[in-house]
């Protein structure tokens, strides 16, 4: 079904072509037995896929991407799809515009996105008020991130508030650093102010009643260095895991012409460019972390893909981009293949 309406929602712009397909969605789920022909085609379920995890029992291992949702408003309608988890954001204390549109790229010939959003969401608090209304039961983890007129020395006020106002609303944190469209985010993946932040929003889970798993969100452009820090903060912090990973700045081995690209300027690449690039930091960091619980993102447009990340060393899996491409099916095709190979 979706091979059908693909060719015309890429006639759109990307932000267009988004807002139609979860609208399209939404109407289809309002309309009689809407939900049960949703679930038919695209829900697939199999206790065998049940995976616990950082203390969190998943249905399955596929997870949304953070930037999909980044206002909790797709939650209920996306719990339709098969997801065994939501990730929602990234959210900042202050709602925020993001960058100037154009912001989001198709190259169709590399089945890859280039964005510069600029976290733009709606803040934290009309996130917090969506998530009280929602009726699915499906696990949701909070993206979160500083406002970009927040300087870094001041930047762990702002996580401490997506913290603490999240808190109740959502299953898991996510520390996302290493987004390239807000100016000097990714320095705060350095050892020291990392260090820092990641131990601030620690010892504010220590102090409430039932502590919730807190992850990192790490870029595939870390050197191995860089990489070795990452894995040493995990450790010395006991934190409850990593993504891996974000989009790239790298526009090497693109089949779209330098010009394209070019003409295209500034953001972060996902989609199949990312895969091994991801793939490689993935195997660096279970090598040297064997425990550690790691969800893959990256290229995933293929149940196969999928199972590479599995392999890698992967705990769970997230889609975005190859949700563009491939669109929904792809959630089943992942969890059949994944029973396949004795997921478990």
């Amino acid at each position: 079904m979706y091979k059908l309406i693909k060719p015309i929602l890429f006639l759109f712009n990307p932000e267009k072509a988004h807002k139609i397909t979860t609208r399209l969605l939404h109407i289809v789920l309002k309309l009689p037995f809407g939900k049960a022909l949703v679930r038919g085609l695209f829900n697939f379920q199999d206790q065998r896929l049940e995976r616990e995890v950082f203390g969190l029992k998943f249905k399955n291992p596929v997870g949304l991407a953070a930037g999909f949702d980044k206002n909790a408003e797709l939650i209920d309608d996306f719990s339709n799809l098969g997801f065994g988890f939501i990730e929602i954001g990234t959210l900042t204390p202050k709602g925020q515009p993001g960058n100037p549109q154009p912001r989001l790229f198709r190259l169709p010939q590399d089945e890859a996105l280039i964005n510069r959003m600029g976290f733009n969401n709606d803040g934290v608090d009309e996130a917090v008020k969506r998530l009280k209304r929602r009726k699915s039961n499906i696990l949701v983890g909070g993206n979160i991130g500083k406002n970009k007129v927040t300087p870094n020395e001041d930047a762990l006020d702002d996580y401490l508030i997506c913290f603490e106002k999240l808190y109740d609303y959502v299953d898991y944190f996510v520390v996302n650093v290493s987004s390239p469209n807000t100016p000097g985010l990714r320095e705060l993946q350095e050892k020291e102010p990392l260090m820092k932040l990641l131990k601030v929003l620690q010892e504010a889970n220590k102090k409430k009643k039932a502590q919730k798993p807190i992850l990192l969100k790490i870029a595939p452009d870390l050197t191995e260095s860089q990489l070795n820090d990452i894995i040493e903060i995990t450790k010395t912090l006991n934190l409850d895991g990593l993504i891996v990973s974000n989009t790239t700045i790298d526009r090497s081995g693109l089949k779209t012409s330098k010009q394209s690209v070019e003409a295209i300027g500034a953001g972060g690449l996902s989609g199949k460019p990312v895969f091994d690039k991801s793939n490689e930091v993935l195997k660096y960091i279970r090598r040297h972390h064997p425990t550690v619980h790691m969800i893959a993102v990256g290229g995933i447009h293929s149940a196969q893909d999928a199972v590479e990340k599995i392999q890698a060393g992967a705990n769970l899996v997230q889609i975005y981009t190859g949700l563009v491409y491939e669109g929904p099916a792809l959630i089943k095709r992942i969890n059949k293949e994944l029973l396949k190979i004795n997921y478990l």
